[in-house]
């Protein structure tokens, strides 16, 4: 009898945040109790089914080691790269003869604090139920400018999508594209463009609009309020 693929995943945490501007990198920004990444760890750590998480640090990482989460039993640390293709492609390597060739990485931002369960079993389901890798999405809402030169046009939306993370392919398939696109000098700005470069199939799962990035200052408060409704929702199931 064959045994189910195992689930992996990967947290690239080696960034700067560069764009936020504060004295520390946006992942170890305080976020209501505890830290954006330690709140982005425990997200994925939710589901059961997730053997393992590594996190790509930088090299000169000083903070991760105080966090709580760095004593997990299935948390473990690799030393990242200069983008994020890297860290993901040096974790891949680093699951070298742990992970099967079909096994399933999932990638998820350090700075996605706001992942709900709901979301990641809905990704993880309609994954083991088509054998297709995705990712979670949101249709775009808004209506999208395009500038070139002096020029302005509306971009037609109907068909656009907002990638979010996580995003989760099977792992030979993630590492060979990976590494197909940085021997090619293709650009990848996430898994599923790297997969798409090598023609394969990727597929969207609806996810949540709250599953927002960090990026720039004002994206903190916003996140503290999703954690707190989220906290108080669950509070008061307890209770009822």
């Amino acid at each position: 009898m064959s045994c189910s693929p195992a689930i992996w995943a990967i947290i690239p945490a080696a960034g700067l945040g560069s764009r936020f501007g504060a004295s520390r990198p946006k992942q170890y920004l305080p976020l209501n109790d505890r830290t954006v990444l330690e709140h982005s760890i425990d997200r994925v750590l939710s589901d059961d089914r997730v053997r393992q998480v590594l996190v790509a640090l930088h090299p000169e990482d000083s903070e991760f080691a105080a966090l709580s989460c760095s004593r997990l039993p299935r948390v473990r640390t690799v030393e990242g790269g200069s983008s994020r293709a890297d860290s993901v492609e040096q974790a891949l390597l680093a699951l070298a003869g742990q992970a099967g060739d079909d096994d399933w990485v999932l990638v998820h931002d350090a700075a996605r604090p706001c992942l709900s369960e709901e979301d990641l079993l809905r990704l993880l389901d309609a994954t083991l139920n088509t054998g297709c890798g995705g990712l979670l999405a949101t249709p775009v809402v808004d209506t999208l400018k395009h500038r070139a030169e002096n020029a302005i046009t509306t971009v037609d939306r109907r068909d656009l999508w907002r990638a979010l993370t996580p995003q989760i392919f099977r792992y030979r398939q993630l590492l060979d594209a990976l590494q197909h696109c940085r021997q090619q000098g293709l650009l990848v700005t996430d898994e599923a463009s790297a997969i798409e470069h090598c023609g394969g199939e990727v597929s969207l799962v609806n996810g949540s609009a709250r599953n927002i990035k960090i990026t720039y200052p004002e994206d903190l408060p916003l996140a503290a309020f999703f954690l707190q409704q989220r906290d108080g929702a669950s509070d008061n199931e307890d209770r009822s």
